[in-house]
């Protein structure tokens, strides 16, 4: 990673008014977003991202790549909360340390957005079916921290969920469905009959991103008191974690042969934690964890490295160590 690509995303619209949330959230500000413009700009942001990946779905022939692509993802999904939760069993106990291997097995979609602006913005190609991967991620990751919550801390899982009611959530939650469905609709609709959409989309997508991003930095803001009472172990972890997790994104993104724009969404993928999804999960699978650990580290900490430093060093790494 070099400075002047740290200073330019840095300088990113999107990346400054992330930053302007931190402010307003440090400097106590009384800025606030409604609730409902809050639900109105992630569901557009999935919807476009969803929609945008249909489309150049519809564009492309299938290939070996996007086979090997969506299985690493869920491969990746799967694997990474095992390490996490034998890394933090001792410290936490088994079922805060289950809750945080689901979300940092699990994906942050706007953590994906912000990296693929960041592509755009560079004039970096990737393909549509990654929009499939990021949606199938989070999913598996949920069912595996819930199967070691169960299987080392069966008493923190209530008897009345049961595998089906958690199968139901975890592949038909609200944003995997919209961005699954938006995904489909883009390809049915093909080039030509998305066209009526596709510039409202393209126009709109970086606003909405950019007001989002203001939203998410004055929740993480808020949420940075309660880091202190973590201790250096915790904290460490979440920056520890996304660097772990990105070089197995890289490795498998070498082992299945992804150019560097797919590559660099799924080392992306790998190093990201989930703050939206996994949280609604775990509050009826596993409500005895403790969000001020799980939820607290994703979003406060992981979810700023990434999109204010993680970004262009994943993506040095990519262009070192992929094929363009």
């Amino acid at each position: 990673m070099n400075l002047p690509d740290l200073a330019a995303n840095l300088a990113s619209p999107p990346i400054l008014c992330f930053i302007l949330g931190l402010l307003a959230a440090g400097l106590r500000s009384d800025l606030e977003f409604p609730a409902p413009l809050r639900k109105v700009l992630s569901l557009f942001l999935l919807f476009a991202l969803g929609f945008k990946g249909g489309l150049s779905l519809a564009q492309s022939r299938p290939e070996i790549a996007t086979a090997g692509a969506l299985a690493a993802a869920i491969f990746a999904s799967a694997a990474i909360p095992l390490w996490v939760f034998w890394a933090n069993r001792r410290r936490l106990g088994p079922t805060d340390a289950a809750a945080l291997a689901a979300t940092y097995g699990s994906v942050s979609a706007v953590t994906f957005v912000t990296a693929t602006a960041y592509l755009t913005q560079r004039g970096v190609p990737y393909s549509g079916h990654m929009i499939a991967a990021m949606a199938l991620m989070e999913s598996p990751a949920i069912v595996v921290g819930l199967w070691l919550a169960r299987r080392h801390a069966s008493s923190a899982v209530p008897a009345a969920v049961g595998w089906r009611h958690l199968g139901r959530d975890a592949f038909l939650n609200g944003s995997v469905f919209l961005l699954l469905g938006s995904l489909l609709i883009g390809l049915l609709a093909g080039p030509e009959r998305g066209a009526t959409l596709k510039p409202g989309v393209e126009i709109l997508f970086p606003v909405a991103l950019s007001l989002f991003l203001l939203d998410l930095g004055m929740v993480a803001g808020r949420h940075a008191g309660a880091l202190r009472q973590l201790g250096a172990a915790p904290l460490a972890f979440a920056i520890v974690a996304p660097a772990i997790n990105a070089g197995l994104g890289l490795g498998l993104a070498a082992l299945f042969g992804l150019g560097r724009g797919d590559g660099f969404l799924l080392v992306v993928l790998c190093a990201s934690a989930s703050y939206i999804a996994v949280p609604a999960a775990l509050r009826i699978s596993l409500p005895q964890a403790n969000p001020g650990i799980y939820l607290t580290l994703s979003l406060a900490f992981t979810f700023p490295f990434n999109v204010l430093f993680g970004l262009p060093l994943y993506h040095a790494l990519v262009g070192a160590a992929l094929p363009s």
